[in-house]
């Protein structure tokens, strides 16, 4: 269930008897036809739906994160990885200290995947491991059942390529390029300007189908959920 949706009793009647939350992080970059919003639309809803059965409560999302390489695109909003964490670790210090110790990061952002470190040595902190806090870090979209999907369905798959094109992602009146648009090497874009980078990306794809059939969509966002939702009940130690 969403944090918005209870009050603060409901909380503190839900840590009586239990002490998972889940934080789902995004950012706001482009992903060409797609909404700007994709990545923090798809760990939210991810998120939710792993969370609802089980009524763990959901965080609400952070809609910014590190992504300076495609600023070049208007909308795109990146934040710097040190304020990305210092935000990160202020929630984290907020939900501990009201009693919150099995924390699930659902993250939907590549360029937000160093957090992980960061909570790994946050962890080591005295004061946490006597309280016992444990954080698991979900990179959803390449977490293993959910690629093995990906890749039996299509292996040419990327960012802002169909495998993020799903009916919350979708912009409404806007139709898709039908061409499977050849793969860009990003590795070797590291270190060019965003304005350079725009100019090899062209729409913001980095290649393969925009689209692909929503019954397709459905079996991969199925496999998301059952491997969040797995990660939530599976051994925490």
């Amino acid at each position: 269930m969403k944090l918005s949706s209870m009050n603060w009793m409901d909380v503190e009647k839900y840590l009586e008897k239990d002490d998972r939350c889940v934080l789902p992080v995004g950012c706001a970059e482009e992903h060409a036809y797609l909404s700007l919003l994709t990545d923090s639309i798809l760990a939210e809803n991810i998120a939710v739906e792993a969370a609802e059965p089980e009524g763990i409560p959901v965080l609400p999302v952070m809609n910014y994160g590190f992504t300076p390489n495609l600023m070049a695109y208007p909308g795109t909003v990146s934040i710097k990885l040190e304020t990305l964490w210092s935000v990160v670790k202020d929630i984290l210090g907020s939900i501990t200290q009201h009693g919150f110790k099995r924390i699930l990061v659902v993250n939907g952002h590549g360029g937000n995947a160093p957090l992980e470190g960061y909570i790994s040595k946050w962890l080591e902190e005295s004061e946490n491991v006597k309280s016992g806090i444990k954080v698991k870090f979900h990179n959803w979209w390449n977490a293993p059942d959910t690629i093995a999907k990906v890749k039996e369905i299509d292996p040419i798959a990327s960012h802002a390529s169909w495998m993020e094109n799903f009916r919350f992602t979708r912009l409404d009146n806007l139709v898709q390029p039908e061409i499977q648009k050849p793969l860009v090497d990003y590795s070797k874009l590291a270190g060019f300007s965003p304005e350079v980078i725009r100019k090899e990306l062209g729409d913001g794809s980095f290649g393969g189908f925009y689209q692909r059939n929503d019954e397709e969509m459905d079996q991969i966002w199925d496999t998301a959920i059952k491997e969040t939702r797995a990660l939530l009940n599976a051994d925490w130690d």
